[in-house]
């Protein structure tokens, strides 16, 4: 089995369990979720949602962010972690929006990077789910994932982005990376890992072992 059948395979089977897949982060806007992907950074999806209501009811807008005191924005996204480096950064990225950007958040990877707060993986979230543009964000699921399945050597995220890129359709990008996500929290965990129960792994498993052992195959 090759690599690109691999990557065939894989995208098939994830359409069928996960034909519709939304963003996990609670947003409203752009702004709203760029917010929530820097808080996830080292955090888990679930808990960003329990906070970022709480915040958005104090600050929904660069504007209101930009004029709320850190101190309360560091006490609202402590449950996140990381809390003092975050709540600088959401407030110093709200007033960069708004000094440059209009108070909107700009529909340009370069540009979002050059935020507070904000990397590669995080711009390119908004980029492809706030904008639209064709992205694949990798974070430590699609990073693990592409290294179990074989579809890249898994040195870093920055090659495995790369690989995957030029594995699977540029159009399906954006609802790749979130079903490769899914798949990883349901199905292909890093700990306690059920062969029998992970439909991908058991699949290549078994083509691996047929062709190790092709008797094994006969009926």
């Amino acid at each position: 089995m090759t690599k690109q059948e691999r990557a065939q395979y894989i995208l098939t089977t994830l359409d069928e369990l996960f034909p519709d897949v939304a963003v996990p982060l609670q947003h409203s806007d752009p702004y709203t979720l760029l917010i929530a992907v820097l808080l996830s950074a080292q955090c888990t999806d679930e808990r960003v949602n329990r906070v970022t209501p709480k915040l958005f009811i104090e600050a929904s807008r660069p504007e209101e962010m930009a004029n709320l005191d850190v101190a309360v924005i560091e006490d609202i996204i402590r449950p996140c972690g990381l809390s003092a480096r975050k709540a600088l950064a959401i407030q110093k990225l709200s007033v960069i929006l708004l000094n440059e950007f209009n108070g909107e958040v700009p529909e340009n990877q370069e540009a979002l990077e050059r935020l507070p707060g904000v990397g590669h993986k995080t711009a390119s979230v908004v980029m492809s789910q706030a904008f639209g543009h064709p992205a694949f964000p990798v974070d430590t699921h699609i990073h693990r994932l592409a290294k179990r399945w074989k579809l890249s050597n898994g040195l870093n995220v920055v090659k495995t982005e790369k690989d995957l890129k030029e594995l699977f359709p540029m159009d399906r990008w954006n609802d790749l990376h979130l079903k490769i996500i899914y798949y990883g929290r349901q199905y292909c965990p890093a700990r306690g890992h059920q062969l029998e129960r992970c439909i991908i792994c058991k699949h290549l498993a078994e083509i691996i072992s047929k062709k190790d052992n092709p008797a094994r195959g006969e009926s």
